[in-house]
Parts: C-alpha cells; structure tokens; sequence
C-alpha cells in the first residue's frame, strides 16, 4: 500500500521536514525495506534501496557461513560504498532520499560473522573507505522481538531467508539492540514495530509519517500503542 500525502490526510506545508536524507534500519524481517519504499512514495523522493539479491555469496552464506561469511560481507560493504557515493555527487542537486540501509551499522554484521582475522581485514578495509560517507538527517530503527522477526520472515517465504537460524537472528537482533543503544551520530527515532502495520493500516502509516517528518533533532521513541515520542 503506497499512500501519497493527499491520500493519508496530509498536506505538504505539515510534513516539510529538514531531512534530506533519512536511513530506515534494523534487523531481518523488521519491514525497514517495507517502509522505506513507502516513505519514499509518501514523500516524492529518491530511494536506495539494499540489494541483497544481487550479492552472489548470500545463499552460499546461508548454507555455510563460516566458509562464505566475509566475501558476503565485504560484497555488502562495497555495494552499500557505491550507492553513498551518489548522494555525495547529488548533493549539490539538494535530493532528498529515503534509504533502507545505514552504512555505518555495516560492522555489527561483520562482528556477528567473521572470526578475528577475518574481522581485522574487513575493518580495514570499512575504515578506509568510510571515511566521508555522509551522515543521514534522521536514522529510523524499527525494533521487534526476535519471534516476531521469525514469523515475518515464515510469512513472507523468501527462499534464502527460510535458512536462517533462529540463534543467528536472536544474535544479529542483540547486536542491534546494542548498537542502536549507543548511536548518536545523527538525530534517532526508536519505532516498536511489533504492534505497528503500517502497510495494512493506513492510520497506523499516517502517525508514523508524521512522527518521521517532525523528528528533527536528538533520540525519540515511537510506540503506536501509546504515541509515546
């Protein structure tokens, strides 16, 4: 369900907002790409999106991740690199874009997967070549429960994902949970995406659209339950 501002009750003057540049995360079967492509609808701007069908090395990953962990990972690494470099050239075009991913989280999965060694060659490389990455206006984390995170990715029925062990997400999920615990590089909205469906209801869409657009500074919490920002 993609919603223009007309259709969700919303005029342009109440939703302008300072970000130019807004990161949606969080971990595997949370909805971030689910968001970011509505947001982008929603809004009328550009979108990047993470492409993990093009990275040849994710389903070998999935079958045998000790073997395959860091070509997946520096494919991502690389990858992500390549889609930052063009909203550096665009900027002076003033774009705004939505992006389903943060390149400064890329760690927390190479600290999930690689061993030690292999850990030191790919933080070698992401240091060199992160270094004037542009920082989003606005990074939005969407947080569930690793069981909820389970029945999604069950549900949506992507063929590599129905590998994936419940350990290894309960493991990336902690990872989140404490990266984002500590993530201060740019203003962050914390959304409980657990009991929102914001692709079904389109109320539910429109508060959270709201909440986003008038995010603008610091660390806030969005429950839909209790509209607690």
């Amino acid at each position: 369900m993609y919603l223009s501002l007309d259709e969700l009750g919303l005029s342009p003057e109440t939703t302008q907002t300072t970000a130019s540049y807004i990161a949606i995360e969080g971990p595997i079967g949370v909805g971030k790409t689910t968001l970011a492509r509505s947001l982008a609808h929603s809004l009328e701007c550009d979108a990047l999106y993470e492409a993990a069908e093009d990275n040849p090395f994710l389903n070998r990953f999935y079958r045998d991740p000790k073997a395959y962990a860091l070509p997946t990972q520096l494919h991502f690494l690389f990858q992500r690199i390549s889609q930052i470099e063009d909203i550096k050239q665009n900027d002076i075009f003033n774009v705004r874009r939505v992006a389903d991913f943060l390149i400064d989280k890329d760690p927390l999965f190479a600290e999930v997967n690689l061993d030690s060694d292999q850990f030191a060659i790919y933080q070698k490389v992401f240091d060199t070549i992160i270094l004037d990455a542009p920082k989003p206006d606005l990074v939005v984390y969407l947080q569930a429960p690793t069981d909820v995170l389970i029945e999604r990715i069950r549900k949506r029925g992507i063929e590599s994902e129905q590998k994936i062990s419940n350990s290894y997400l309960a493991q990336l999920n902690d990872a989140y949970m404490r990266y984002f615990h500590n993530y201060a590089k740019s203003p962050l909205l914390i959304v409980n995406a657990a009991e929102i469906d914001f692709v079904q209801d389109k109320n539910q869409y429109r508060n959270l659209v709201e909440t986003i657009v008038n995010t603008r500074s610091g660390r806030h919490y969005y429950n839909p339950l209790t509209r607690d920002i």
